[in-house]
């Protein structure tokens, strides 16, 4: 594996890592990931010490950590869960953010080359999305691919993309009752394209293998109240990409799917996945119903007033389904004035005009 000789945004991204375990999976990822920034936050019991290969440039943030750093703000840090991975989103301070879980290896390509996941990433941040007008060569601004017949030109420039999903090859990120009647099945289907999500279109985001432009949408990436002391799990990376879509949405961003794969190598348990996911599967039935209706004001400007918006209509539409939401829609507002706290001057406007 080939080091690339001048690694894309070297100073301008950041990768964040949630784990409970030592971080031997960084060997195979050392030829793509050594001449970056790590930020890694350790979950679980904070007196475990967690060993990072030699070589790596890193900081690692445990529960204390984020207790000091947050003060009483800190309770919307989940805790047992991987939703921690979003603290360090909030002390991040560079413009890009690649967050991937630790038991993701580097993926073949159909030729039996490795992946640069990250490298692709870049790629889809770096060209604009058109979640206005789909394009049925998929990506545009790909390499032998443009524009179709019959696309307005006027929308050709496309928008800012702030959002790029990665996906899986080997385990797909399935549910726990699809995991218990296809407890077998391996996704080795390698599909060579990326795509915009139309605009209006929610999706389920995994934060197994994602990257986002943290100047343009990075306050909306809050992974919510999930694990110790809540009543859900799993719905962590979910729930932050129903609310940022809905923003993006709003502010005239993009959001890809597609490239690049990562090897998903575990699959967790199902029975004890069902138990955390059993109360989201119900209200899942109306949580997305609710956000596709949602409309936020058109004064809102920046992520953190939209994101504050949507915390309300949290409140107001959702806290009669559970109470859990109205906790959570608390939590929203914490998350937003922590970030405001870390991140004074972080003031993010549509359209990619940040000040």
């Amino acid at each position: 594996m080939a080091t690339p000789a001048t690694p894309l945004l070297k100073d301008e991204l950041d990768i964040v890592i949630p784990t409970i375990r030592n971080l031997d999976f960084l060997e195979m990822w050392r030829p793509f990931f050594q001449s970056y920034h790590l930020i890694i936050v350790q979950d679980g019991d904070p007196s475990k010490t967690i060993k990072v290969p030699d070589g790596f440039d890193y900081e690692l943030y445990n529960r204390n950590d984020i207790n000091r750093i947050l003060g009483p703000k800190a309770s919307c840090i989940s805790f047992k869960d991987s939703a921690c991975r979003c603290f360090g989103y909030m002390v991040s301070k560079k413009k890009y953010i690649y967050t991937i879980d630790d038991d993701c290896f580097v993926a073949k390509d159909p030729s039996g080359k490795d992946i640069n996941a990250l490298e692709q990433h870049i790629k889809n941040l770096l060209t604009p999305s058109t979640p206005s007008f789909f394009n049925t060569l998929y990506d545009p601004y790909r390499e032998g691919a443009d524009f179709v017949r019959g696309y307005p030109f006027s929308l050709r420039e496309g928008v800012p993309t702030a959002v790029s999903h990665g996906l899986w090859l080997n385990i797909p990120d399935y549910d726990a009752p699809t995991q218990l009647v296809k407890p077998l099945e391996r996704n080795t289907r390698y599909v060579d394209a990326v795509l915009t999500i139309p605009k209006g279109t929610l999706f389920p985001m995994c934060g197994m293998n994602l990257a986002f432009n943290r100047d343009l949408i990075g306050p909306a990436m809050y992974f919510g109240l999930m694990g110790d002391g809540q009543p859900i799990g799993r719905y962590d990376d979910m729930w932050a990409g129903w609310c940022t879509k809905v923003i993006c949405d709003h502010l005239g961003l993009g959001v890809k799917t597609g490239l690049p794969y990562i090897y998903h190598s575990k699959a967790s348990n199902p029975f004890v996945n069902l138990k955390k996911e059993y109360k989201g599967i119900f209200w899942q039935e109306e949580i997305i119903p609710f956000f596709q209706a949602a409309v936020l004001p058109k004064d809102c400007t920046t992520v953190q007033h939209c994101y504050i918006e949507l915390s309300k209509l949290v409140k107001d539409k959702l806290a009669k389904v559970d109470p859990y939401f109205d906790k959570l829609a608390d939590a929203m507002v914490t998350w937003i004035e922590a970030w405001d706290e870390l991140n004074p001057s972080g003031l993010t406007v549509a359209n990619g005009n940040a000040k």
